[in-house]
């Protein structure tokens, strides 16, 4: 086996087909659009990299490429949050324990060398973008930004020492009507006016995203791994988005005029994704997502947040409400929740009120680097 550090665009073109190798008899993976992976991993397009450091390492067993890791530091973080910690992503391997342990080291030394204590992951590369090592539902396609894996994973991660710092809950529903309970709380909700909920508006999208911008760093402030965003990466999060964007699936609420909360759901663009298959866009792929687009039947609430000056107000329930009401109106009959910290018990309790059942489980590992008594590689 021996270990490579990515220097060269071929390197990473190989970096990137890996999984399209290891999953090729998996008909739950779902291969993500390669252009859209070569943006992601771009130091002149991600803005992640204006202050970020990252490094890729493949493994060869002499032949062909057997796995595949991402190290890299992130100083927002561990400025927000007074630690060293860093992290890794994009992990991909063959079965087999000495792979892992190059990959796996190789990231630690790196992180090492950059003056990290902890390293934590996966994370491609932070909680904005995929995270968490799939440790159960394996039998169905993930949702989109969502990842998927194989069950082998989790041993090859605590062979090398890797301790569980998190889990994330996927929630699924599927259903034709709306709960009566929440129709009458909602409807009842809308008419005390205390708050008001709208869509998007599409006529000035810009004005709106900036007031989404904004509750997101007030809202998310204290929750388990946030790290505030550049504006810079905010746009561009929303330029990837905006191509599936459906605004009738986005809210903002406002309470006298001011933004104090929003809601997203997106279309589960891994629909089209697992009917186009291979990661391009031909002209063949580009007439099967014409075809298809409407007949996505599932959606994903990919983010809810409320500032904390009103939580407890029922915000999130009429968040709930229009996004249920104008879903169905499209004709998504299948939901996913998801992510959502094991530790918010609040938001878990309502997706079991609502009828949701726990259908997949990430994890996020950690490991300290600085003990003696680590497995030697």
């Amino acid at each position: 086996m021996h270990l490579i550090q990515v220097n060269t665009k071929a390197e990473l073109k190989q970096f990137i087909k890996l999984p399209f190798t290891l999953y090729k008899n998996d008909k739950y993976w779902v291969a993500p659009l390669i252009k859209e992976l070569e943006r992601h991993l771009d130091i002149r397009k991600n803005p992640f990299f204006e202050y970020a450091e990252v490094e890729f390492f493949l493994v060869t067993d002499g032949q062909k490429i057997v796995g595949r890791i991402s190290a890299h530091t992130n100083p927002n973080h561990n400025a927000f949050h007074e630690d060293k910690k860093g992290f890794f992503g994009f992990f991909e391997s063959i079965n087999n324990q000495e792979v892992a342990n190059l990959l796996f080291s190789a990231a630690e030394q790196w992180l090492k060398e950059k003056g990290c204590d902890v390293i934590s992951g996966p994370f491609n590369f932070n909680t904005n973008d995929e995270c968490g090592l799939l440790v159960s539902g394996f039998d169905s396609s993930p949702f989109f930004m969502m990842t998927h894996h194989h069950a082998y994973y989790q041993e090859l991660f605590e062979n090398y020492g890797f301790k569980k710092a998190m889990d994330l809950y996927a929630w699924y529903l599927e259903s034709d009507t709306m709960p009566n309970f929440l129709e009458l709380v909602g409807k009842k909700m809308e008419k005390n006016q205390l708050f008001s909920v709208r869509s998007l508006n599409k006529d000035d999208l810009k004005s709106d995203i900036e007031k989404v911008f904004t509750i997101y760093q007030k809202a998310w402030e204290k929750n388990w791994g946030f790290v505030p965003m550049s504006k810079n990466e905010f746009i561009n999060l929303v330029n990837t988005l905006l191509p599936i964007l459906d605004p009738d699936l986005v809210f903002i609420a406002e309470c006298k005029g001011v933004p104090v909360g929003f809601s997203v759901a997106l279309p589960n663009f891994n629909y089209l994704l697992k009917k186009i298959k291979g990661g391009r866009i031909t002209p063949l792929n580009l007439l099967k997502i014409i075809l298809y687009k409407n007949k996505i039947d599932s959606a994903r609430i990919i983010t809810m947040g409320v500032i904390h000056e009103y939580h407890g107000k029922g915000i999130d329930t009429l968040f709930y409400y229009h996004t249920w009401k104008n879903a169905l109106s499209k004709g998504y009959r299948k939901g996913e929740f998801s992510w959502v910290l094991e530790t918010n018990e609040m938001m878990n309790k309502i997706a079991r009120h609502l009828g949701a059942n726990i259908h997949k489980t990430y994890r996020i590992y950690e490991l300290n680097i600085n003990l003696e008594s680590k497995n030697d590689v």
